[in-house]
């Protein structure tokens, strides 16, 4: 498991692009065989990846988290970008497609990831977050995900955001998680920008082509830096950073927030005029 410290915003302003990859990148997800997981110590999420070639693949708590089981204290959000596959739990299998999501609540002992076919393997993402309660594991599918569309063509970012944890949807400690689909022609996310201090998110980008790339913007307002991002690559953001994106082509996204509250409408909205 990689572990990445909290950055304090002063100190990010003096970060050179090796070390804003370094500390706020994760470049190494979706690995054929493996699960790969990032800790941050921003509100102690968990962003990660399974992708189950002929053999299962367990979730095991490593020291990193000092219980008996991954999801002793912990819940997760997981959401399938590849072929079809099944996350099995001592309880009961869950059968994900494509863009299919699932909830998983604290104190469920045994989890493991199968693809239907080695040659179509599924993507598993995963956010994962310290949980008080118990709340049941649900499948939530694209159509079950709350639907909001933002934005405008004129704009450049006209999309549609699926909300998969939400309060709307399903039940869950601090998690909330969700796909933003953009539209044909629209480039743009989460522009004019915003900040939420009362949690943070991370990003991962997909859906993209080989040559496509995503500038990822973060960093106070006034004091503004960028990721260059490839497919099935995520960002960690922390609550005092902006986190906004534009694309050389198309691509989609998947969030994931934890802190405070699970309110999606609270943000900080950032003047154009004061973003630097």
């Amino acid at each position: 498991m990689d572990v990445r410290y909290a950055v304090h915003p002063e100190h990010g302003k003096t970060f050179d692009t090796p070390a804003l990859r370094k500390h706020f990148l994760i470049d190494d997800l979706f690995a054929p065989g493996e699960i790969r997981l990032t800790y941050s110590h921003v509100d102690r999420i968990i962003a990660g990846s399974a992708v189950p070639l002929k053999q299962a693949l367990s979730l095991e708590a490593g020291s990193e988290l000092g219980v008996d089981y991954f999801f002793q204290r912990r819940e997760a959000g997981i959401i399938n970008i590849g072929g079809p596959g099944r996350v099995v739990t001592e309880k009961e299998t869950y059968n994900l497609g494509t863009r299919d999501g699932l909830y998983i609540g604290a104190e469920t002992r045994e989890v493991r990831f199968e693809s239907e076919a080695a040659n179509n393997p599924a993507d598993f993402y995963i956010n994962s977050a310290p949980a008080h309660k118990a709340y049941p594991s649900k499948v939530i599918t694209l159509k079950d995900a709350k639907e909001v569309n933002l934005g405008s063509a004129e704009e450049s970012n006209e999309r549609t955001i699926h909300q998969f944890v939400h309060p709307a949807v399903v039940d869950s400690c601090q998690l909330v998680m969700g796909m933003t689909l953009l539209k044909n022609g629209s480039i743009w996310n989460t522009m004019p920008a915003h900040t939420h201090d009362r949690r943070m998110e991370v990003y991962l980008y997909f859906n993209m082509e080989e040559n496509t790339r995503v500038f990822h913007f973060m960093g106070e307002p006034a004091e503004t830096r960028h990721l260059v991002v490839k497919n099935k690559q995520a960002a960690i953001m922390p609550s005092w950073s902006i986190h906004s994106g534009v694309g050389t082509g198309r691509y989609a996204f998947i969030w994931g927030m934890v802190g405070e509250n699970q309110t999606f409408t609270d943000m900080d909205h950032i003047e154009m005029a004061d973003l630097k």
